[in-house]
């Protein structure tokens, strides 16, 4: 028995070296890996495999608005015409709404056209041997650029524009600009991106292009404490309002982490008001209130918390623990004065009790207890829980009412759910806790976007006590409740939020939408602030529209997509799939569904058919181990190679395991009959 094992293994192991040397000698037509890998330069001298020669990001910040205008030097110091492919992030909040290419002193804008009419667009230009590029989304924060028919000594300048809202937390504003998309691999999604076949470069290897990077700061008021913790920045101010704010030139090879800008202004204010843009025959503003500042702990509302609990069968063993080991965590540090309650659901829900309770240490234990008799079985069914606990009387009206859901994220959301949590965020905040090992984030996240809140993921058991940490110093101390807008003579619509949420300390309130007509009459903010009521009113015909305040119209629409994606995350639908194109059509915006194409009417590349396709090489983000791309150093002669050439595809490691299994079952046979 033990010679015919060692028989077996001997075998194996020869035919695996066997058939691994005629992988290794096989050609290049195979189907490549999807997961990352690192850049190998080809030994072909004549093809310039580094087609980047620069990017370069011009930031604009007017008050609360950040125009971006990125810049990408393509060159080819080759021999042969090339298509290069690039892939690059923007934050998430990013409305890219222009791109244009540059070839000499001729300057072609790209237009907005349906993602896969812009496909064809740019593959028939470049067949037709026209200078062309592409701008597609891979996800909201990652895209793809293609520019074709490169030719040598060919310099290309891709010029793409975005804009973004800045919201300040704690009195201080943050400017984020991503430079490298970390590795992905595509067993982690539900579907396949072209960017998961990225190459890149190894640990530690600098970006092989230069970066740079220029913000010019305009505050509205006095600015101070301008850091930046990512990057060395010389900083020069034109008075006490505006900055010029530049990269040390130490930094040309800064592209391997993101940039992260950070500010204030005088006195920890944060620049409140209201903005408006006219546009054809739409019309539109933004209003920022900042909340009372300076609260005293008895200026803080009293507080009510309803958890709303995951039990179903998903939720059984490890989320279940952590569940119960949060909710202690979040139930032990309340106030005194604080009211809480639970709900339970799964297939149909239960609550603790009909009104909330004081957060007494007998009630408490009273909670952790009916929680602590769940095991996790049946169904889910949020909507009917959240109906529920919009049902159960309210302890007063002055207080702080935050629904805290925790699930997995395996559960029954309709569409309704997202509009119920929409429409009634003057009833109740809503936060959404991730529990498990494998959540579902788009829910979570969308109904954290939903509720106008942050998603807070805990995976693991040890991450427990710090997600508790975390959320309860966020929602700590609400400083205006029941908020309500009221628009007296100022006709507005499609407004974003369509209900307004409890202003939690240090961060304002911030919605917009659009208006008819003239700009006249007021605004007016109430609420409930501690002991006292709150109220601000705004004169609208104080404020002129300003041309300048375009970006508005952007950032309505990327609202108004980033919502119906969180909708189609749940449950796709094609009509949203049509709005979301037409708005990206109608708004001049890159979206899931639609794409920027840009095409130069002079043939340049007359022998059609020769044109190199060259993926750039990503850096690897700082401190991240080569690891992270699933190889290591050690075996990259042989591996990470042969990944690259495309040797170990899906089809060559099917025919590999045949061979062994057949094989194995041979020796079995011969075992059997000998």
């Amino acid at each position: 028995m033990k010679k015919t094992a060692q028989l077996i293994t001997s075998l194996i192991l020869f035919v695996t070296f066997c058939f691994g040397g005629q992988l290794l000698a096989q050609g290049q037509n195979d189907d490549k890996t999807s997961a990352p890998y690192f850049f190998v330069k080809t030994a072909d001298p004549n093809v310039d495999q580094l087609p980047l020669k620069s990017t370069k990001a011009d930031v604009n910040i007017s008050g609360v608005i950040a125009d971006v205008t990125i810049s990408q030097v393509y060159k080819n110091e080759g021999a042969k015409p090339l298509e290069a492919i690039y892939v690059f992030p923007t934050s998430t909040r990013a409305a890219i709404y222009g791109m244009k290419m540059v070839i000499g002193n001729r300057v072609v804008e790209a237009e907005i056209q349906e993602k896969n009419q812009a496909r064809q667009t740019y593959e028939t230009a470049k067949e037709n041997g026209q200078r062309t590029s592409l701008l597609e989304q891979e996800r909201p924060n990652v895209f793809q650029m293609n520019v074709a028919n490169i030719m040598p000594g060919d310099e290309i300048q891709v010029v793409v524009n975005y804009t973004e809202l800045l919201v300040p937390e704690s009195g201080v504003y943050e400017f984020v600009y991503p430079t490298t998309v970390g590795p992905r691999f595509t067993g982690e999604s539900n579907g396949q991106t072209s960017f998961t076949n990225t190459p890149y470069l190894k640990r530690g290897e600098m970006p092989p292009y230069e970066f740079g990077l220029n913000v010019w700061l305009s505050g509205g008021m006095p600015i101070q404490d301008v850091t930046c913790g990512t990057h060395k920045i010389n900083t020069q101010y034109e008075g006490t309002t505006t900055a010029n704010i530049s990269l040390d030139p130490s930094e040309k090879n800064g592209g391997n982490r993101d940039f992260i800008l950070q500010y204030q202004l005088a006195g920890g204010q944060i620049q409140e008001g209201l903005l408006l843009y006219e546009h054809g025959d739409e019309n539109y503003f933004l209003m920022m209130v900042q909340p009372p500042n300076k609260v005293k702990p008895e200026d803080i509302p009293a507080r009510e918390y309803v958890f709303i609990v995951d039990v179903s069968g998903s939720m059984h063993g490890f989320p279940l623990n952590v569940s119960k080991k949060l909710m202690r965590n979040l139930m032990t540090n309340l106030r005194p004065s604080d009211r809480f309650n639970v709900m339970l659901f799964a297939s149909t829900s239960a609550v603790l009790a009909q009104q909330s309770l004081n957060a007494s240490q007998e009630n408490i234990e009273q909670a952790i207890n009916f929680l602590g008799e769940q095991g996790g079985s049946g169904g889910t069914n949020l909507l009917s829980a959240l109906r529920r606990a919009l049902q159960l009387p309210r302890a007063d009206e002055s207080v702080s009412r935050s629904f805290v859901v925790i699930t997995d994220g395996y559960i029954n959301v309709e569409q309704e759910a997202f509009d119920l949590v929409r429409n009634n965020l003057d009833n109740a905040n809503l936060f959404a806790f991730g529990i498990g090992s494998g959540v579902n984030r788009h829910l979570i996240e969308g109904l954290a976007h939903v509720g106008q809140g942050q998603p807070t993921i805990v995976t693991d058991e040890s991450e427990a006590n710090a997600g508790a940490e975390k959320f309860r110093k966020y929602i700590e101390s609400p400083v205006l409740t029941r908020v309500k807008a009221q628009f007296n003579d100022f006709v507005v619509y499609d407004l974003e939020p369509s209900s307004m949420p409890d202003v939690m300390a240090e961060r304002p309130l911030v919605f917009f939408g659009k208006y008819k007509g003239s700009a006249n009459g007021s605004i007016t903010v109430k609420g409930h602030s501690g002991r006292k009521k709150f109220k601000t009113t705004f004169d609208v015909a104080s404020v002129k529209p300003d041309r300048r305040n375009a970006a508005l119209r952007y950032l309505w629409a990327r609202e108004r997509i980033r919502l119906l994606d969180d909708y189609n995350n749940l449950n796709y639908d094609e009509g949203r799939v049509k709005e979301v194109t037409q708005l990206g059509l109608d708004y001049n915006l890159m979206t899931a569904y639609t794409s920027f194409v840009a095409v130069d009417k002079e043939i340049i590349n007359k022998e059609t058919g020769e044109t190199v396709a060259v993926k750039q090489a990503l850096p690897l983000p700082e401190n991240v181990s080569d690891y992270a791309v699933g190889f290591s150093p050690a075996i990259e002669g042989v591996i990470l190679k042969g990944i690259n050439k495309g040797i170990f595809s899906a089809s060559n490691l099917y025919r590999f395991f045949a061979l062994i299994l057949g094989v194995g079952l041979l020796l079995i046979g011969w075992r059997k009959l000998g």
